[in-house]
């Protein structure tokens, strides 16, 4: 079982209550977050600048990734932690029109793109909007 204990040793990072409970908070929704939705789901427990320096340390360590999305945030998604391989940034990303919820599709690859010469690809997204499992029904 993925808990934050585990990402943060698995990740050779001190273990702080922040970086503890933002973890959890990823593992709780399963969703990308963004910025704010962490200062409103931890109840203001830590200021901005603590929850932003704590997701540019989880970005720089892959703990988390950022999540192309059309409402102009700044969202980011929990990395896959299930298991010790490699995983990849560049999955699909689905974005709800009703609840506004960014899930990861990691089981879908993004196709493979051949860039023009003197191109050089840094990071590929692929955002599909529509209506979610949860709220379909």
């Amino acid at each position: 079982m993925v808990t934050p204990n585990k990402i943060l040793k698995s990740h050779k990072l001190r273990i702080t209550d922040c970086r503890l409970d933002i973890i959890q908070e990823f593992l709780e929704k399963q969703v990308a977050l963004a910025h704010s939705d962490l200062e409103d789901s931890l109840d203001k427990k830590f200021d901005r600048v603590t929850i932003y320096r704590t997701l540019n340390t989880f970005l720089e360590n892959d703990i988390i990734h950022k999540v192309l999305d059309d409402s102009g945030a700044t969202k980011y998604a929990l990395c896959s932690h299930e298991d010790d391989h490699d995983h990849s940034h560049e999955h699909v990303h689905f974005k709800c029109d009703i609840c506004g919820e960014t899930t990861c599709l990691e089981s879908i690859s993004l196709p493979q793109i051949k860039l023009p010469k003197g191109f050089e690809k840094r990071e590929m997204n692929l955002l599909v909007t529509g209506i979610c499992d949860k709220c379909h029904q």
